[in-house]
């Protein structure tokens, strides 16, 4: 019932990436039929865990106490024709299981119904790439289901690569149409005592949630040793943008639900650079810059310095900092006035610092089955999270990869 809002996980799900398959074409290329061959299956499992004081369900004071645990599996198949084209088919699905201290305060009398759930994410994507021409068309879907959350979406990608493959040019777009229901603290459900849909259940319907979002991003090789890539991202959200079951209390001791503006306009930026030292280290950098009509504005800063240890085994540590300048809708606990339009107390949208520390162990083994697939990647990474407001956190993620032969 409640989305676990901190970018951090997102992190861990980067270790699954998507390795395309290059082919060295001649100057006269010939190309044949292949049948349907799979091309890598990806297992994710990751555990994570956050301990706080300023939950938004109870007006930025309480435990935000939570843990979740993720699996994710992906399948990547594959088959050419005689036109010089490849032909990509993706699907993934992903299970989290949550238990959470915070939204267990939705009703202060019982236990609720939120205090654990499961989200169930499955997803496909389709691309075709163009060996001769260079380019790259494809499309996805996706679903998401949790207790008070569905969500279904899709969008289409395009890219170009250079003829000297030293430049590629990506863009891609993507909507979702989300549908909320709106649950609400158990002190405000006297209100519903006229409304069946509602009576005995904490909500007061559906609500809408839409958002629409426009990347665009160009890399290219600038030297044997060194490369760079630059992102340039909108995206607009408009409907149900507040939690309903967030409690703001007020400075006459007045108590409402969480009040947000209906839409939101984002922009972030980003440039990654990534210098190859030697044979053995690499230093990958990031920043991002973002601001949105919420007068939110953040930086991100992310180093990360692969070791190669033996044939086999590199190890990655990376450290992140970020800072964000929070919402002129945000104040804590008893700080709204009762002249304010919009009212907010949650500190993930406050203004605050954070550091992220992490390690990532990667062994490539590949080590074959029956001539039918390789074990070609294990992975385990781990960090730690911390943020200026007291919340902190920890995560450990294993990936598994096979590759078909």
């Amino acid at each position: 019932m409640i989305r676990i809002k901190l970018s951090i996980l997102a992190v861990f799900f980067m270790v699954m990436q998507v390795y395309a398959q290059k082919i060295i074409l001649g100057a006269t290329p010939v190309y044949q039929k292949k049948a349907l061959s799979l091309d890598e299956v990806n297992i994710l499992s990751s555990f994570y865990h956050q301990e706080g004081i300023h939950s938004g369900v109870t007006g930025g004071i309480g435990t935000e106490k939570l843990s979740d645990y993720a699996n994710v599996i992906n399948v990547k198949l594959s088959r050419y024709n005689d036109k010089g084209k490849k032909f990509i088919y993706g699907g993934e699905i992903g299970v989290d299981y949550y238990t959470s201290a915070s939204s267990d305060k939705i009703d202060t009398r019982v236990s609720s119904a939120s205090s654990s759930d499961v989200r169930v994410y499955p997803s496909l994507n389709f691309k075709v790439e163009d060996l001769k021409k260079k380019t790259g068309i494809g499309g996805n879907l996706a679903f998401s289901k949790e207790y008070d959350y569905m969500s279904i979406g899709g969008g289409l990608n395009f890219n170009k690569t250079s003829k000297d493959e030293n430049t590629e040019f990506n863009v891609r777009g993507n909507a979702f149409f989300d549908t909320y229901t709106q649950f609400v603290p158990s002190e405000f459900r006297t209100q519903l005592n006229n409304n069946p849909r509602g009576e005995g259940k904490g909500n007061i319907g559906n609500a809408p949630r839409n958002s629409f979002d426009l990347s665009m991003s160009l890399s290219r090789v600038m030297t044997k040793r060194f490369q760079m890539s630059l992102t340039f991202d909108l995206a607009y959200q408009k409907g149900m943008l507040s939690t309903p079951f967030h409690r703001v209390y007020f400075e006459d001791n007045n108590l409402k639900r969480e009040l947000l503006p209906g839409s939101r306009f984002k922009i972030p930026m980003s440039v990654r650079a990534n210098y190859f030292v030697g044979e053995k280290v690499i230093i990958r950098s990031f920043y991002r810059y973002y601001q949105d009509d919420w007068d939110i504005k953040s930086h991100t800063l992310q180093l990360e310095l692969p070791v190669k240890i033996s044939s086999l085994i590199s190890v990655s540590p990376m450290y992140r900092y970020y800072q964000q300048q929070g919402t002129k809708y945000f104040a804590p606990y008893k700080g709204h006035q009762g002249t304010e339009e919009f009212f907010t107390s949650d500190y993930d949208l406050s203004g605050f610092q954070s550091n992220y520390y992490g390690v990532n162990i990667r062994c490539t083994p590949f080590k074959t089955f029956h001539n039918l697939f390789s074990l070609s990647e294990l992975g385990i990474r781990a960090g730690k999270y911390d943020r200026s407001d007291g919340l902190s956190s920890g995560i450990v993620a294993l990936h598994v990869q096979f590759r078909g032969i």
